[in-house]
């Protein structure tokens, strides 16, 4: 049972990764509240006992009521195509809309936990930039003042059977785009984001998660807290590279970084 129980909600519930994040909060005794798009799949994707709320990132009249009460935020966002799918439609404009729908609520100051990706930091990245969106979607949280916790996991389910050992990484230096940069379980990657959620040592943590050979760590505390913080008041992650200087930001990306603060 969680320690300290919580109201999660869980955002891309649905997904590969939301699915195992519901799962695992729930197992931890907390009260999990999903958002989906639709109830009747959501019903069938997900466990009885979680809470449903219908709306969608990319419709911010739809988010007021999933946010309402709840103590921590899951992001597990992933576009999948172009146009109201696209890279910025949801990696990036879905984590705004959602800070933007706490910060028209009094008092509204949940844990957040943020799953980007592994190589966050490179520029030029192909399908829409998405690498590029997903590390705007990392600004807008820290410029938000929220406690957080980000999660830039390696490629999903590609370790092998007796890869389970984690390993937390800063600075985001592995950028061949591909599995050679690190490799995790979906259902650790969902462990430690809600792990994350309760644990002192990953406030203000951004980093990137692979697992080698070895056996799971029963205790994720020590990881968490070997890791350096993001610098106060910064944009980025300790120790990634400067790559992506703001005054050379597109003016509509630096008004939501405005608006969020």
């Amino acid at each position: 049972m969680a320690a300290q129980p919580l109201t999660v909600l869980v955002i891309g519930a649905t997904g590969s990764i939301g699915r195992l994040v519901v799962a695992e909060a729930l197992a931890r005794g907390h009260t999990v509240r999903a958002l989906v798009r639709d109830r009747a799949k959501g019903a069938q994707l997900l466990p009885a006992d979680a809470e449903l709320v219908v709306g969608d990132v990319i419709r911010p009249e739809t988010l007021p009521e999933a946010v309402a009460g709840a103590d921590a935020i899951v992001l597990t966002l992933g576009s999948f195509g172009t146009g109201a799918s696209s890279p910025e439609t949801v990696d990036y404009a879905g984590v705004r809309n959602v800070l933007t729908a706490l910060g028209a609520q009094e008092g509204a100051r949940p844990r957040v936990a943020l799953m980007t990706s592994i190589g966050a930091t490179t520029r030029g990245s192909g399908y829409g930039r998405l690498l590029e969106w997903k590390r705007r979607s990392e600004r807008l949280v820290r410029a938000s003042g929220l406690t957080y916790t980000i999660v830039r996991p390696g490629w999903f389910d590609m370790n092998g059977p007796d890869e389970h050992r984690l390993v937390f990484l800063q600075g985001d230096r592995r950028r061949s785009g591909g599995p050679a940069d690190g490799r995790v379980a979906r259902a650790d990657i969902a462990r430690v984001l809600v792990a994350a959620l309760t644990a002192p040592e990953a406030a203000g943590r951004t980093f990137e998660l692979v697992a080698e050979q070895g056996a799971a760590p029963g205790d994720l505390g020590p990881l968490f807290a070997a890791l350096d913080p993001d610098p106060p008041g910064s944009l980025d992650a300790v120790r990634d590279e400067a790559n992506m200087p703001l005054d050379a930001e597109p003016r509509r990306v630096r008004d939501d970084l405005d608006a969020v603060n």
